[in-house]
């Protein structure tokens, strides 16, 4: 049997890490993730880690922050005034924002009595992540 190739559609389990061994998801207890090996439906890391791999087989992959959710951008994380947030505002919540054109969700990074910190990069930017694939289908 010929491995996975560029294009084929394929379902796998996963676990994804911190170096550190903080798991921050995966597929345990649910159905498992479907998608196009190579596509941009997935972080490319994980994407391409699939292609060659074979129905029933397993793999740990390292994926630095430029194949998996990108660099931290410093410009990205903003001061806002709290009078723009709810009274009841915390560390952690999420908000739509509008900047121009583009629209953005944001995380609090933490909350003063005048200023809010915002942060518009990815949860897990600049982290190099540990995946534990299985191809399932």
């Amino acid at each position: 049997m010929a491995g996975i190739e560029n294009g084929d559609t394929v379902k796998i389990n996963y676990t994804a890490k911190l170096e550190s061994g903080e798991i921050v998801d995966s597929s345990q207890g649910k159905a498992p993730l479907e998608f196009v090996a190579g596509s941009d439906q997935l972080i490319p890391g994980v994407s391409n880690a699939v292609i060659g791999m074979e129905m029933g087989e397993s793999k740990t992959v390292t994926v630095t922050p430029e194949q998996g959710y990108g660099p931290h951008h410093p410009e990205a994380v903003q001061q806002a005034e709290r009078k723009h947030f709810p009274d009841e505002v915390k560390v952690g919540d999420t908000f739509k924002a509008v900047s121009g054109q583009q629209e953005m969700i944001v995380r609090v990074t933490s909350v003063g009595e005048e200023m809010v910190e915002v942060d518009a990069n990815h949860p897990l930017a600049g982290q190099t992540l540990i995946f534990d694939l299985e191809i399932v289908e």
